[in-house]
């Protein structure tokens, strides 16, 4: 008998802080939190008092808005 495979689990969601956003995207930190208080740029998320991150994946969709656009 078959047992059917479960559909592959998406890899986990990876997390980036600040100067690794910084170098992906090519924008100061002024400007990146700018743009977030416009609604222009993914939001951080804060895991602490002193630790913030962003979603790798929502700064690669912003990545690929903007080269499409």
């Amino acid at each position: 008998m078959h047992t059917p495979q479960p559909p592959e689990a998406a890899p986990p969601a990876r997390l980036l802080r600040l100067p690794e956003v910084i170098a992906r995207v090519g924008l100061r930190r002024s400007a990146i939190y700018q743009r977030m208080s416009e609604g222009r740029f993914p939001r951080s998320r804060s895991l602490g008092p002193k630790c913030v991150v962003w979603v790798e994946a929502e700064i690669n969709d912003w990545m690929r808005d903007i080269v499409s656009s």
